[in-house]
């Protein structure tokens, strides 16, 4: 049995160069995010692979969703769709899912001529209590027969499959991009945002037609929209603003406002770990954008549905090796997602697919790559527990900045009961700590330097009745995101959890070989000091009156004992 490296961590409290943070008690009532807010958006040509089938259900990657809906609550939501499924066409007599044929010159990461069967439909059987959203092709549908067709005869197929698991429609991914997109042009130069709404509306109508022919019942119970636009970013050819202004939304069917994300891309010129992904500033800058946008919209149509990242991760293009696949890349997925909660974001979708570097999990084997948990899942697990519990507690999170300008730390102050608790706080420390040959993640370093820990003093706002939690010589719990360096790819954990599939299948294994079950004391009232290493977060439980999600399901106890290593090693503290 394959375990992780031994991580193990000492820790020191230096307040003589602490960061300083000061916390609200409360926060203003109205900005809960979503539940199943930590979602996952697959793709479409991968969904079979990660989802299996009737007589091979992937059981494993139903697993690592199960770790999720055991802490806040409820499995997260999965969107089907990303450029191949505006690539798809229907062949009933298809005896698979999905016949793919790759075209290197397009994209070497998926298939760009696809036909998918009837049974294609069956993986959507194969997870429980999961809710659903497909995307049908516009691509090609929009302006093809065949592509027109495969409309037709998908439609009804669809909604049988999803009766009692529909999230909501997509039609069309990306479709700023369709005159642009170096993995093939599918409209002439000419495409501009009046016709995109004729093709779209035009097929929406067609959608909703068919699904009351064929499953009224899915119109009936008020589960009828779409996620739109679903534009690849701010400054591409299409902007959102200009096709709201033009009536994109004139029929009142979009119920989420969705917005795809990426930080930067794969072969960008000067993308490194530290100065894209692990740089706060870089992130803050990247959402406020969409942010902005958002607004722009909704200053003139105040009736704008909710906005959401219906499709985000690090690095477009399916991510760079020893970059997406880091550590350092969960710890800028845990940075990234709570921040687009502080600021208004109701969910967000990270993108997934068979092969991808920055995929949370690889669901099967392929000559590309061996199936299991890659670090960014870790980083995913962490926003879950960040959050709680968001069905028995909704939760709202705040950007806490610090008292001076920093881009490699991020602190977020979460709160439950309508903003008027505080109940964790977060603490990333982004200043990377690399123990592998050139950053690799593979090949260790035989002698790392010490890794320096630094420290976060807090203060709290609130008096000790509205925060009794804070209340001097309260013992305050916390639970860390460690891996050995920021460059790592695997013996990761959350709380001395891993998530491994070589372990069990990717359900979750208490390891012996990290330290958990630590605590921080409140030194004055309403405050107290944390040492974080460089290269990791930690959070800390303020006030959980919600309770904790466990790993106890259906009689299955999943929680083994706490165990302690001790560390010892010369650190220092250089903000």
């Amino acid at each position: 049995m394959k375990r992780p490296a031994l991580v193990v961590i000492a820790i020191s409290t230096l307040a003589d160069c602490a960061s300083l943070y000061s916390i609200s008690s409360s926060i203003s009532p109205g900005g809960d995010v979503f539940d199943g807010f930590m979602s996952y958006s697959i793709e479409f040509s991968s969904f079979p692979d990660f989802a299996g089938n009737h007589s091979s259900p992937n059981t494993y990657s139903d697993a690592l969703l199960r770790n999720i809906a055991d802490i806040i609550g409820s499995k997260p939501y999965i969107r089907v769709g990303g450029n191949t499924q505006d690539y798809a066409l229907f062949n009933v007599s298809l005896p698979y899912a999905l016949n793919g044929t790759y075209d290197f010159a397009r994209s070497s990461d998926y298939p760009t001529t696809i036909y998918i069967g009837p049974s294609y439909f069956e993986s959507y059987d194969t997870w429980e209590d999961v809710k659903f959203s497909h995307g049908f092709n516009l691509g090609l549908g929009g302006n093809n027969s065949a592509g027109w067709q495969t409309l037709l005869d998908t439609v009804p197929l669809t909604c049988k499959a999803l009766r009692g698991k529909l999230y909501i429609w997509q039609y069309g991914n990306e479709p700023d991009l369709f005159s642009t997109s170096t993995h093939g042009i599918v409209r002439p130069p000419s495409w501009n945002e009046k016709t995109y709404i004729e093709q779209w509306q035009n097929g929406t109508r067609a959608i909703k037609s068919l699904i009351q022919d064929h499953c009224p019942d899915l119109l009936d119970d008020g589960s009828y929209g779409y996620l739109a636009p679903a534009f690849a970013g701010v400054g591409n050819k299409l902007k959102a603003p200009a096709a709201w202004a033009a009536g994109l939304n004139s029929n009142k069917d979009i119920t989420l406002f969705s917005t795809h994300n990426y930080i930067s891309g794969a072969e960008s010129p000067g993308v490194t770990l530290q100065s894209t992904l692990m740089n706060h500033t870089n992130t803050i800058r990247s959402i406020t954008a969409h942010v902005n946008e958002y607004q722009s919209i909704h200053s003139s149509d105040p009736s704008a549905p909710p906005p959401i990242f219906g499709e985000h991760n690090s690095l477009y293009n399916q991510g760079r090796p020893g970059l997406s696949n880091t550590f350092g890349a969960a710890l800028w997925g845990l940075d990234f997602n709570l921040y687009a909660a502080a600021a208004g974001l109701k969910r967000v979708h990270m993108h997934q697919g068979t092969n991808y570097r920055y995929a949370s999990w690889q669901p099967i084997d392929t000559p590309n790559a061996t199936l299991g948990t890659k670090a960014p899942y870790y980083g995913n697990i962490a926003v879950a527990a960040s959050l709680g519990n968001t069905v028995v507690s909704p939760a709202a999170v705040a950007h806490i900045p610090p008292a001076t300008k920093q881009d490699k730390e991020a602190v977020y102050a979460v709160y439950t009961h309508n903003g008027t608790t505080l109940a964790r706080i977060v603490v990333i420390n982004l200043h990377s700590y690399n123990t592998t040959v050139d950053g690799a993640g593979t090949v260790s370093v035989v002698d790392p330097p010490p890794r320096p820990i630094r420290s976060f003093a807090f203060t709290s706002t609130g008096s000790s009745d509205t925060t009794p939690a804070m209340k001097k010589g309260t013992a305050l719990k916390i639970q860390r995101l460690l891996a050995n360096g920021t460059d790592a790819i695997s013996g990761i954990t959350w709380d001395g959890w891993s998530y491994n599939y070589e372990l069990d299948r990717g359900r979750p294994v208490r390891m012996g070989n990290v330290t958990t079950g630590e605590t921080v004391e409140v030194e004055e009232q309403g405050g107290f000091t944390v040492g974080v290493p460089d290269g990791s977060a930690v959070l800390i439980h303020v006030d959980d009156g919600d309770g904790e999600g466990t790993y106890d399901s259906e009689g299955e106890n999943r929680v083994s004992t706490r165990t302690s290593a001790d560390g010892k090693g010369e650190y220092m503290c250089d903000l």
